[in-house]
């Protein structure tokens, strides 16, 4: 077996290119014996790899449909794109992942991306954005400790897994309390916003906005009935989905790995009079404060992710904005929902169809038994993470913005094939 002075093998499928596009590979090979290793002049279809003086090919096989809830699929001109800075950005002779945080370099990169972020979503100039770390997760505990004492009442709606976490880490810091939970209808409903009760000296209402778990998405917003109460919201799985009027809220907070970028970025948008309040016991990567004052780089953020959270901005606002970007997700929604509507229950989905998510589509097979079949032969058709959170099981279709109108195609046409055969 021969290898080119340009590539070599790994594992079975796989050509790895040399670092430097210059440099030669010895056509040796490594052949490990011991278990759990891998066996180097091992082959099946080879991906082939030229490196010319100044650049690197890769022809690669197609791509999967990747129906993950998250980190999910980025647009692929994107990650071409980030592909081709990753080396040397833009002349300047070193990757972004390289490059100081408080150089000139990472600086505009991140002052764009805060500057796309606030055309695409009209964000008012009273409102901070922040780019930080820790999940969405970690504002679970981050909003109490910067917007109320210990003693204070606030509210949560609870419509899935999502809000119950975030409801159960404030009990922590303050009083919280669930106004209204739909667990008892396994997380398929979004409360009439006239018959909730909410407590009359609320500092916050909090809800999620898109409950990625069980498939649940808000239309519409509730208003916060104590004049001086404020409604904040998780957008992690539907941000920057669809037009929204940040006026309503006081915070809205979002994990980028959905729609936005990759995992390990933290987008958190504030109004700037709620920012300094946080209480002594906070810790310094909690407060808002600190980072609003350090324009987010109090500390070595999240370089890269924010780079790529930047890119993904700027394809949306090339797609003409939020408004076209809400109808390419509501053709594909529209498509899938149809598709699971119209098999006369061999496939179903449990959600309440006027707060049906544009972003998560849940459904079971009415013979649950083939649940595990379908998964796999999808697999096969290079459409990957259909399966359900193990929480709920069943399928689970992650549809977010990257996500091509020929995915959702494919899979209903899968869908369809499925059907015809073990109906």
């Amino acid at each position: 077996m021969a290898a080119s002075t340009n590539s070599f093998l790994i594992g079975n499928q796989t050509q790895i290119p040399s670092l430097k596009p210059k440099s030669i590979i010895s056509q040796s090979f490594i052949h490990f014996t011991k278990p759990n290793t891998i066996n180097l002049t091992t082959r099946t279809k080879s991906v082939s790899i030229r490196c010319a003086s100044a650049s690197t090919t890769v022809e690669s096989e197609q791509r999967v449909f990747n129906f993950a809830a998250g980190p999910a699929a980025l647009p692929e001109n994107v990650l071409l794109k980030a592909q081709s800075d990753l080396y040397n950005w833009r002349g300047s002779g070193m990757s972004v992942m390289e490059m100081s945080h408080r150089g000139k370099e990472f600086l505009s990169i991140i002052q764009k991306a805060e500057s796309d972020l606030r055309q695409l979503l009209e964000i008012p100039s009273e409102y901070s954005v922040l780019f930080l770390q820790g999940g969405a997760t970690t504002q679970f505990a981050a909003l109490p400790l910067n917007l109320c004492k210990s003693d204070d009442s606030v509210d949560y709606v609870v419509t899935g897994s999502w809000g119950d976490k975030a409801f159960k880490e404030a009990k922590k810091y303050c009083n919280p309390k669930v106004i209204w939970s739909g667990k008892s209808e396994k997380y398929t409903k979004v409360p009439s916003f006239d018959g909730l009760e909410q407590t009359s000296h609320a500092k916050y209402l909090h809800i999620c906005a898109n409950e990625t778990i069980h498939g649940v998405e808000f239309k519409d917003y509730p208003v916060v009935k104590n004049p001086d109460g404020i409604l904040i919201a998780d957008m992690s799985s539907n941000f920057c989905s669809k037009p929204v009027d940040v006026s309503k809220f006081s915070v809205i907070y979002a994990g980028a790995q959905k729609n936005v970028g990759p995992s390990g970025v933290t987008i958190v948008i504030i109004r700037k009079d709620l920012i300094g309040n946080a209480r002594d016991i906070t810790p310094v990567m909690l407060d808002y404060k600190i980072h609003d004052e350090n324009s987010s780089l109090y500390n070595t953020p999240p370089c890269f992710g924010i780079y790529m959270c930047g890119l993904v901005f700027d394809d949306l606002l090339e797609q003409g904005g939020l408004k076209e970007v809400e109808k390419k997700n509501q053709r594909k929604a529209e498509l899938l929902y149809n598709a699971i509507d119209e098999s006369r229950g061999f496939f179903r989905c449990p959600v309440e169809k006027s707060v049906r998510s544009l972003m998560n589509v849940p459904f079971t097979l009415e013979k649950s038994e083939l649940e595990a079949e379908f998964i796999k032969e999808a697999a096969k058709e290079k459409m990957v993470q259909l399966k359900g959170h193990r929480s709920v099981g069943g399928m689970r279709a992650s549809i977010y913005n990257a996500m091509p109108l020929a995915g959702v195609e494919k899979l209903v046409a899968f869908m369809k094939d499925f059907q015809a055969r073990h109906a």
